[in-house]
């Protein structure tokens, strides 16, 4: 379960040091390879496992009620994006 961030979290955050454009580069090879690494893992992980990500993609989308965050309509979006594309790999 997910705690309120406290405002001493934040002033960490504020102070952190920026990123430099080489480690943004590695960061975004870093996800490129995991995202890779997903798609061969889900292209060959049962129906069971690919079910579980079709659920927790809808449980993170809003529920009524709720309010719609954008990045966590993009990363559910993203998930299903990735279970997507493991089909491309499935011999069934």
């Amino acid at each position: 379960m997910c705690q309120p961030h406290e405002a001493s979290d934040d002033e960490e955050l504020a102070s952190a040091p920026l990123l430099t454009n080489t480690e943004l580069l590695h960061l975004r090879i870093r996800v490129i390879a995991l995202e890779n690494l997903m798609i061969a893992l889900l292209a060959r992980a049962p129906a069971e496992q690919r079910e579980l990500v079709r659920e927790l993609a809808a449980y993170i989308s809003p529920r009524p009620g709720f309010t719609p965050h954008p990045m966590t309509i993009r990363a559910a979006n993203e998930m299903l994006s990735l279970l997507e594309r493991s089909g491309q790999f499935r011999s069934d």
